[in-house]
């Protein structure tokens, strides 16, 4: 894609675009947390262990990881509508096949089919919105985007709540299947083509590379979490083997003259920090999602469908704050949000590390609103900052940098939370008179999650240093280019 490309875009509608796109990721991302509610009900339904079930969220991340960084790629080689299209009809058919999924190994794979649709969706949107706003409006634009990114996990715990109060697991999907089809009519209609296919040479070197790279480092992590353990041979060599492929394909991309993945973009100081400070708040924000539902069903006895009413009012307050970030951003540059966001998220995950069994409930919901608005302050004014400075030639793969590494973030993260709350439950009980005692397993557990919150607060310390660096970005040419 080159800046003429991205100027042959006059008569763009830019509003039915940016809808058609809002409510396919809202079901995809909804489906997402949505499941994870109901694995206690699919390990007794399938009767299967529960590493075995963690493999539908493991699954679906590895398909991402995979997928998004060739996504710069594929959005190079087809058209804008072909590829919405493409990523609606597959997010159909996964959430079909789940929604009459006999066995678990058939719900496994419907759950890959559901993650390439994904892959396709999120670096789609992502560069279709830098390509049709213009930089000076973008902060508003990845606003809206961001309310959906955050508000539809944030409900999808509390609607598979009142779901599987009634209904069985399978109307998770029964009830996201329309809205999809609805997305994928609207799409159809509104769509438009705002990009000229390139069609660059196919390496598929590259690709298999970058499929050993991404793939080995999301498996391993994930593998480490669910309790592999970091000793385990399968750990070991799944990262060994990541790491190996990643740098192999790094310096393949350096050398070739069309890349896969342009890694020039990482010459940009501001979208380096922008992609930092994502990572962060990724590490963040989906480490604490996994350790504090662990914390109120465990530790405070409370039923999934409490757990998931009490983390609503932050995940509303999120979404809706995002477009108001964007405003702003759009107003005042990044540095007035990014840094007094992060001085509140370590606030807060240093607040998160002292919750103990007395802790009140009104609390933890104060905590989890506080950290939610810290990360609406950092995520999207980062994001956009940081994609600024790329020229429009960069933007496919500048996205499916930002896209790739955030999953990657996201298990490693959770992994690392999750180790070190299993290892602070285990200290602790190694150093009480009475194991057998059902109250010292509770504390135990409490013990870990502060742990594991005492990590967030050291991620996010590191995330504040960073955030001291970043600078507004002001793009003439890319304005002049809409």
């Amino acid at each position: 894609m080159s800046n003429q490309q991205a100027a042959q875009t006059p008569n763009v509608k830019a509003l039915p675009i940016i809808a058609s796109f809002l409510i396919a990721g809202f079901i995809g991302l909804f489906s997402e947390t949505a499941l994870n509610m109901a694995l206690r009900d699919l390990i007794i339904g399938f009767g299967i262990h529960e590493t075995t079930a963690q493999w539908l969220t493991t699954g679906y991340l590895l398909t991402l990881g995979i997928l998004v960084p060739i996504s710069g790629f594929i959005l190079q080689w087809f058209t804008t509508r072909q590829l919405f299209i493409a990523s609606l009809i597959f997010s159909i058919i996964g959430t079909f096949i789940a929604a009459i999924a006999p066995t678990f190994s058939v719900l496994m794979i419907a759950r890959v089919v559901q993650a390439i649709g994904t892959a396709l969706l999120l670096p789609l949107m992502f560069n279709t919105i830098l390509v049709i706003i213009s930089p000076h409006k973008r902060g508003r634009a990845m606003g809206i985007i961001g309310l959906v990114i955050m508000f539809a996990p944030a409900v999808g715990p509390t609607v598979s709540g009142l779901i599987l109060k009634t209904l069985t697991w399978h109307w998770i999907f029964w009830i996201s299947l329309p809205l999809l089809l609805v997305a994928l009519v609207f799409g159809s209609f509104f769509m438009q083509n705002i990009t000229t296919p390139t069609k660059p040479k196919i390496d598929i070197l590259s690709i298999i590379l970058s499929t050993i790279g991404f793939g080995g480092i999301v498996y391993g992590f994930s593998s480490a979490g669910e309790g592999g353990g970091w000793g385990s041979t399968e750990v070991i060599i799944a990262l060994v083997v990541g790491i190996l492929g990643l740098i192999v394909f790094s310096i393949r991309q350096v050398k070739m003259k069309e890349p896969m993945l342009d890694l020039t973009a990482f010459k940009y100081p501001m979208f380096v920090i922008g992609l930092l400070l994502i990572l962060v708040s990724m590490m963040v924000i989906l480490s604490s999602m996994m350790i504090l539902p662990l914390y109120l069903q465990t530790s405070l006895a409370l039923s999934t469908f409490a757990a998931g009413l009490m983390l609503l009012p932050g995940g509303i307050v999120n979404g809706l704050l995002s477009p108001v970030m964007g405003g702003l951003f759009d107003r005042f540059g990044p540095k007035w949000l990014v840094i007094p966001g992060l001085i509140i998220v370590v606030a807060t995950m240093f607040g998160f590390s002292t919750i103990s069994l007395e802790t009140s409930t009104a609390l933890i919901v104060a905590l989890h609103i506080a950290l939610m608005i810290g990360v609406s302050m950092i995520m999207m004014p980062a994001q956009t900052n940081g994609l600024n400075e790329l020229p429009p030639e960069l933007y496919p793969h500048g996205t499916a940098i930002m896209n790739t590494l955030q999953q990657v973030a996201g298990a490693v993260g959770t992994a690392v939370a999750i180790s070190i709350l299993s290892s602070g439950s285990r200290s602790f009980m190694e150093s009480v008179s009475d194991p057998t005692d059902p109250l010292n397993a509770v504390l135990a557990f409490t013990n870990g999650v502060q742990n594991a919150f005492i990590f967030g607060a050291i991620v996010a310390v590191v995330g504040l240093i960073i955030s001291f660096f970043i600078k507004r970005i002001i793009v003439d040419n890319q304005e002049q280019a809409h």
